[in-house]
C-alpha cells in the first residue's frame, strides 16, 4: 500500500512494501494511515484513531472492575478513577469556572490523585500542565505564572515550597492528602458526576497538555500538545509492538492484564502517556512514590507486572538486580529510551527474562509526543547503535547549517514531521520560529540516517547533560553558577558514568584567590535549582578553552575531563 501525502510523499515505503504488515497497515487495517493537512502542513494520520483523549478515557468504562491503579495498599478499579475524575471535572467546571483552554496544573509526586486531576481536568477541555516535582518553589512558581493556570492540584511537599512563593492573583492551589485547606481534594471527588452537556467538545488539533522542558536560555519552555499528538503517539507505539511480534516470529501468550510499574515521574511526557493510554486496554499503573529498586522488584512480583524497563538508569538496576531471573515474573516488555541505551542492555534483558521478551527503544522529546524514532527487538539486535527507524506517520530528514536538507549517511541535524510533534512553545513565539519550521520539528540532535532508513544520533547541538533521563540544560545552571561570589567564570558539561549516563560537571575560574569547593556550590545551587540539576562533579581550573569567537569549547573540555580523574566529584 503506498498512501500520499497532498505534496507527494510516500508513506514510509520501508513498512508500505512489507507484505507482513498489510493486515496492519492494508485497507481496513487498524493502523491503516490517510493524508491530513493540519495548520497548512501535509502529515500522515491514522485513518480510525479516536478523536480526542476523551474519547479515550470513555474506552475505560469496558474495564470498571479492573484494578487500574496500586499505590502502596490501595487499589483503584477504572469505576473508582472514572467515577472520582467525572466528581472532581463538575467541581473544576462549577465551583472554579474551568473551560476548554483554561490552564490546570498538576504538581506532585506519583500517587493516585496525579491521574483523577489528569482526567478531570481533560473532561471539562482544560490544557493539562504537569509540573516537575522535584522543581524549588521559584521553578514552579515560575511554571504557573507564565502558564497562566488558574487551578492547581499539588501534593504537601509541593504545597510548602509554594508558600514561601508570590503566586499568581486567582490561582487557586488544591492540596491532596493534606488537611486545613480550603478545597481539600477529596472533597471534590467524591461528589455528582459532571452532566454530559458540560462536558467539552475539543476537536483532534485542540491543545490538551502543556509540559516544560528545560530551557536553552535559562528558563523552562512550554510545549503545548494536541490530542492529535497524543493518540498518534500510542498508536505508533502499539505499532511497533504488532510489528515487532510479527517481524520476530513471536507466538502469543496467555492472555493477561497488561501492568506497568510507574516508577518514572508521570510529569514526564512517558508518565502522560501512560495515563492516557492506559483505558484503551485495561493497564494497571503500579506507582512508586519514590524510586527504590528492592520495592520496585517487590511490586513487579507481586502485581504481576508485565513491562519492566525505562530510562538506562531505572533499567539497569532492574535488569542487574540480583536474582530477578528467578523470581517467576512475567515480563513480557522491556522498553527502553529517555537517555543513550547501552548496547548491552537489550543483551542483558533477554539473557534475565528469557529470548521472547519484547524491546523497544525509542527516541524523541516532550516536542515530538515522545518516541518518534522506535528501534525493535530483532532489527535493535542487529543494530544495538541505532535508534531505529521513524514511526509509521513520521518523516524524518537530516539537515545543515544553512537549511539546506542531506542525503543518506550525511550528518546533519535531525529534523521530524509528524502528527506527534507539538503546535509550538507557549508564549514563546522566537523559540517556536527557531524550532519549528515548515512543519519540521529541528531537534537540536546531530545524526544521519542510513539506506535502509535507520536513524543514528551522534552528538547534541544543544547544551544539555541528559542525567537518568533528566534534561539538564548547562545554560540554566551556569547562570546560577555565575552568581556565587568566588566564580569568575563555568562552564557546566556533561562527564560519562555508568549510573545515570552522564552526570553534571561545573569547570570553575575561581575569583582572585578563592578556591570554591563542590559542596559549597552544589549547596548554593540548590537554593534555586532542582537537586538533579545541581552539580555533581567541580573542576578548577586556571583558564576555560576557547573557540576562535571567543565561546568555551565543550568539545575540548570535555575531552580534557574525560581524561581525567583527580577533579571533585561525588561518585
Amino acid at each position: 500500500m503506498t498512501v500520499s501525502t497532498p505534496e507527494g510523499a510516500a508513506v514510509a515505503p520501508v513498512y508500505a512494501d512489507d507484505t507482513r504488515l498489510q493486515p496492519l497497515i492494508g485497507p481496513g487495517g487498524p493502523f491503516e494511515v490517510e493524508a491530513v493537512v493540519v495548520d497548512g502542513i501535509a502529515l500522515r494520520d491514522f485513518v480510525r484513531a479516536p478523536r480526542t483523549i476523551v474519547d479515550i478515557f470513555d474506552l475505560g468504562g469496558a474495564h470498571e472492575d479492573l484494578v487500574h491503579i496500586v499505590y502502596g495498599d490501595e487499589r483503584l478499579t477504572f469505576g473508582d478513577v472514572r467515577r472520582r475524575s467525572s466528581s472532581l471535572a463538575r467541581e473544576l467546571h462549577s465551583t472554579f469556572g474551568v473551560g476548554p483552554g483554561d490552564r490546570v496544573a498538576i504538581a506532585m509526586r506519583n500517587m493516585p490523585e496525579f491521574v483523577i486531576s489528569f482526567w478531570g481536568a481533560a473532561l471539562v477541555g482544560a490544557i493539562v500542565v504537569p509540573l516537575n516535582s522535584w522543581w524549588k518553589g521559584g521553578e514552579l512558581a515560575y511554571a504557573l505564572e507564565d502558564s497562566g493556570a488558574t487551578v492547581a492540584f499539588v501534593d504537601d511537599e509541593r504545597l510548602d515550597l509554594l508558600r514561601a512563593e508570590t503566586l499568581p492573583s486567582g490561582l487557586h492551589a488544591v492540596a491532596a492528602r493534606t488537611t486545613g485547606d480550603d478545597h481539600p481534594f477529596d472533597e471534590l471527588t467524591h461528589g455528582a458526576r459532571i452532566h454530559d452537556s458540560d462536558r467539552a467538545r475539543l476537536g483532534p488539533d485542540d491543545p490538551v497538555t502543556l509540559l516544560y522542558t528545560s530551557g536553552t536560555t535559562g528558563r523552562p519552555k512550554g510545549a503545548l500538545g494536541s490530542n492529535r499528538a497524543a493518540i498518534a503517539n500510542l498508536l505508533n507505539m502499539a505499532f511497533a509492538n504488532a510489528r515487532e511480534a510479527i517481524i520476530a516470529g513471536r507466538e502469543p501468550r496467555p492472555a493477561a492484564q497488561a501492568a506497568t510499574l510507574s516508577a518514572q515521574p508521570l510529569f514526564h511526557i512517558g508518565g502522560v502517556a501512560s495515563i492516557i493510554g492506559a483505558p484503551i486496554g485495561g493497564t494497571k499503573l503500579v506507582m512508586m512514590h519514590k524510586w527504590d529498586a528492592d520495592e520496585a522488584v517487590r511490586l513487579a512480583r507481586q502485581e504481576g507486572v508485565t513491562s519492566l524497563g525505562g530510562v538506562p538508569t531505572i533499567a539497569r538496576q532492574l535488569i542487574e538486580y540480583p536474582g530477578i531471573g528467578e523470581l517467576g515474573l512475567d515480563v513480557r516488555g522491556v522498553p527502553l529510551g529517555g537517555a543513550a541505551v547501552p548496547p548491552d542492555l537489550p543483551v542483558r534483558a533477554r539473557a534475565v527474562f528469557g529470548p521472547t521478551v519484547q524491546i523497544l527503544n525509542g527516541y524523541g522529546s516532550t516536542e515530538t509526543t515522545s518516541a518518534v524514532v522506535i528501534n525493535v527487538g530483532v532489527e535493535f539486535e542487529a543494530r544495538p547503535n541505532s535508534v531505529g527507524r521513524p514511526n509509521l506517520t513520521a518523516d524524518a530528514r537530516v539537515g545543515d547549517a544553512d537549511g539546506h536538507w542531506l542525503g543518506t549517511d550525511e550528518v546533519g541535524e535531525l529534523c521530524f514531521r509528524s502528527p506527534q510533534v507539538v503546535k509550538g512553545y507557549w508564549n514563546d513565539d522566537a523559540s517556536t520560529a527557531e524550532s519549528f519550521r515548515d512543519g519540521w520539528f529541528h531537534t537540536g540532535d546531530i545524526g544521519f540516517i542510513d539506506g535502509d532508513g535507520f536513524v543514528y544520533v551522534v552528538d547534541r547541538l544543544k547544551d544539555v547533560v541528559i542525567r537518568g533521563g533528566e534534561n539538564v540544560y548547562c545554560v540554566e545552571v551556569e547562570a546560577v553558577l555565575h552568581d556565587h561570589a568566588d566564580v569568575t567564570e563555568v562552564a557546566v558539561v556533561g562527564v560519562s558514568e555508568p549510573v545515570m549516563g552522564e552526570r553534571v560537571c561545573a569547570v570553575v575560574v575561581p575569583r582572585d584567590a578563592a578556591r570554591p569547593n563542590l559542596a559549597e556550590l552544589r549547596a548554593f545551587a540548590a537554593e534555586r535549582l532542582a537537586s538533579f540539576k545541581c552539580p555533581e562533579a567541580l573542576s578548577v581550573a586556571d583558564e576555560l578553552p576557547k573557540t576562535a569567537t571567543g565561546k568555551v569549547d565543550k568539545k575540548a573540555l570535555r575531552a580534557e575531563l574525560s581524561d581525567r580523574a583527580d577533579f571533585d566529584r561525588l561518585w
